[in-house]
This record gives C-alpha cells, structure tokens and sequence, in this order.
C-alpha cells in the first residue's frame, strides 16, 4: 500500500490533534462559559439575604418577575426551560451531526448561543419584566447549546485511537469546569456595572471562538491525506508479526495489509458502509449505552444543580457568620470547578491504567456521597472548610461526569458490534449526554421549588 502525501506539506499528524485540542477545547469552554451567567446573577434577580451584621447583605429590589415570593420557584422555570429543550435538541443535535458538516455544524450552534446569551442579557436594557421573553430566550438557547456536545466529541473521536483516550479526554474535558470558571469570573467582574453585561460578555466570546473554530477546524485527519490513528498495528500470538487486520480502536474496520484480490467496487462499498449514520434506536441498544445513560442522568443532576444554584446557595449561607457579596459568592463558586478539572483527570487516568471505566465511575460517585453531606453540614462553619470540601465536592462529582461524557460515550459510539460504522460517535455521544441532561433539568428545577 502507497503512503499517501499528506496535504498540509510538512506539518505532522501531532500537530493537527494538538489544533484540534486546543480549537474543541476552546470551543466547549466557551459553550460553558456562556452557560454560567444565569447562575451568577439570580442573587440580583431574586429576593435579597435578609440583612445582617455584614456589610454584604443589604437588601436590594430585585428584578420583577423574580423579585417576590415566587422568585426562585421563577428562577427554576428558567432553568427547566434551557435544559429541556437542551436535552430534547441533544437528541436531535447527535442524529443531525452525523450526517451534515461537523465544522460548520458547530460554529453555527455556536453563534447561535452567543446572540441568545446576549439576548438575555438585553432585557436589562430594554427594561423586559415579562418571563415569557426570559423563556424563550432560554429555550432558544438550550436548542443551539444543544449543538456542541456530539460535534466536539465525534471529531476529538475521530482524531484519536482509544488506547489513552481516557488521559487523553480527561485533560480535555477539563474544558468544562474551565469554561465554568471563567463564565464566572467574567459574570461576576462586570455584576457592578449591571447584570446584562454578565450575558452579553460572554455571548460575545462564544461567538469569536465560534469564527475561529469555522475558520480552523479540520474534522477528520484522512481529509488532509493521513490515515487515521484509529489504526493500531497488533502483534499476534505466536509473535510471528503482524496480524492481518488492525485493532479496531476507533470504529473502523480497516485492514492493515489489504488483499490484493479484493475488487476498487468492494472497496467503495466498505468506505461507504463505514460512514453510514446508526439509527437513533439501534443506537440504543448498543452493549452499556443504556446503563452509562441513566449513570449520567443522576450525575449530571448533581453537576447542574450546583452549576446552576451554587452562587446563589453560597450568598444566601453565612460562612462563618458572615454573607458574602454578589462578586465574591460568584468567584468562589468556581473552586468546585478546579475541583472538577483535577477530578475529571484522575478519572481519565485511573480508568485508562486499570482499564475500568465502569469501576472507576462507580467509586467516584460512591465518594461524592459523603462529600456532599460533609459540604451541608459544614461549608458555613469557616471560609477554609468551605473552600476544602467545595473542592472535595467538585473532586468526586465531575470525576465520572467527565469519564462518561466523553471517554466512555467514544468507547461506545465504537465499539465492535457497529461492523465499521464510525459515524455512530455523534449518536450514542447525544444519547449519553441528552440523557444525563434530563437529570440536569430535574435537579435545578426541585432546588427551585
């Protein structure tokens, strides 16, 4: 077989994964950042602490129709809203992805949540109290975020083999506990000047880095002449070399040494057959889709609540006796997110050098347990124990939610049982995500009530 001559000239296969990285990571951080906003302004938006001895918990109106009694109750509508339509666009989003670009396909989501993000946000402007308008807004929004997940992950899948894919998304996936920090920050630096702006920055950010990933990103190694890494050469048994097929680590039943007798038609066929979409149905019944689906529907239900409540939780409970400002509650909201980033990497390299993912989640969320009553019953106590066990807390929780989003849901879309089909990826990551997605809907919605 003649080695094809890359088209890129003299730039390695490494350096494209490398772009690739850094371009979805990019892309799924800002998804997240953009995401972050609502948590950090319904302080603002909601009833005020009562007042007490610090200078942080002076009452303030609010904004109607969040400002009553029914306020977080209203608070939680909104959430529902966005992470419905989320999770029912995931679906949609997966089985799309499969079939038309994924460059394009992306950017598009991605301007799309920008000027929804930042549409939220004009309502301060415009002076809208209707919650019709804040509804819709964020049902638009969850249907464009909705975009990101199965496209980002089918071309980090198709880029790389599945031997250290585990490390290798658990860096990655960092991407959303940075994307979360660095919503934060943003919302919270610009609280001050009115809480529109903690929509419109980020909005405006996840639209540049969606022009950049429009004007960058290739989505498949073989269209700049590579082969792809999905092609790991296996030693047989008896050691007598190379066996006649490679390892199918990314879907792809490839030959490494082809027979010569085999027809230009069969070959046509094959290529074909290896990129036929799955359907959404048979989809689900792949081995371990269902049960790694209904794992995150329960694990995404804890990452959302706090993702969306935590700010708000952390403002409205004295830490050591005192309420902490808007900007501050906002920023140390954050360190369950550096606790996520650490525990999403543990999870990728303790699952790839045992080879238990399933093991490795389950522990992982059997930790969280305790963490989480640990945080209850004595995040207040002092500022110190707080930032401990919040840590802790974020540690344990996005440890598996890292795993299963983006590992584990590769492992699946290309597995064995699909005969070839790598285009399965975007599918099964959508099934995976969506429904861990309903679970997120649900926790922030019975934190509401």
């Amino acid at each position: 077989m003649e080695t094809q001559t890359p088209a890129h000239g003299r730039r390695s296969l490494l350096f494209h994964q490398i772009s690739v990285l850094l371009l979805t990571f990019s892309a799924y951080a800002a998804f997240h950042a953009s995401r972050k906003p609502p948590s950090i302004v319904k302080s603002v938006l909601g009833p005020e602490v009562a007042a007490s001895n610090s200078s942080a918990a002076t009452a303030g109106a609010g904004w109607s129709p969040f400002d009553g009694p029914r306020g977080p109750h209203r608070l939680g509508e909104l959430d529902l809203a966005f992470l419905s339509s989320y999770s029912a666009g995931m679906y949609l989003a997966g089985h799309v992805g499969d079939r038309i670009d994924l460059r394009r396909f992306l950017a598009f989501g991605m301007l799309g949540s920008g000027v929804s993000t930042a549409a939220f946000g004009m309502g301060y402007w415009w002076g809208v109290h209707r919650l019709g308008f804040f509804l819709a807004v964020q049902i638009v929004s969850g249907l464009f975020q909705s975009i990101g997940w199965p496209c980002v992950v089918a071309v980090v899948g198709n880029w790389f083999g599945k031997s250290k894919r585990g490390l290798i998304m658990g860096l990655w996936a960092s991407h959303t506990s940075v994307g979360n920090i660095l919503g934060s920050v943003l919302a919270s630096s610009v609280l001050e000047f009115g809480w529109g702006w903690s929509f419109v920055l980020p909005g405006v950010l996840i639209i540049v880095v969606g022009a950049l990933v429009f004007a960058f990103l290739v989505v498949d190694p073989r269209d700049l002449g590579f082969e792809s890494p999905a092609m790991e050469i296996e030693m047989n048994d008896a050691g007598n070399g190379v066996v006649e097929s490679a390892v199918e680590t990314d879907g792809e039943d490839v030959g490494l040494l082809e027979s010569e007798e085999k027809s230009g038609l069969d070959s046509r066929e094959a290529d074909l057959e290896s990129k036929a979409a799955i359907g959404f149905l048979e989809a689900w019944r792949l081995p371990n889709v269902a049960p790694y689906a209904f794992c995150l529907f329960f694990s995404k239900l804890v990452a959302y609540t706090f993702l969306y409540w935590l700010p708000f939780y952390i403002r409205q409970t004295a830490v050591a006796g005192e309420h902490l400002s808007h900007k501050t509650a906002g920023i140390l909201s954050t360190i369950f997110d550096i606790g996520g980033v650490f525990g999403g990497i543990s999870a990728g390299f303790i699952s790839d050098s045992l080879g238990v993912r399933a093991l490795t989640s389950v522990l992982f969320l059997m930790f969280s347990i305790p963490s989480l009553i640990l945080y209850r019953i004595y995040g207040s106590v002092s500022m110190h124990l707080n930032i401990g066990l919040m840590f802790l807390s974020g540690y344990f929780v996005n440890g598996p939610y890292s795993l299963i989003t983006t590992a584990v849901a590769a492992d699946l879309g290309t597995q064995d049982t699909i005969k070839g089909n790598s285009r399965a990826l975007a599918t099964v990551t959508a099934i995976i995500d969506g429904t861990g997605s309903v679970g997120a809907a649900l926790g922030p919605l019975l934190t509401g009530l």
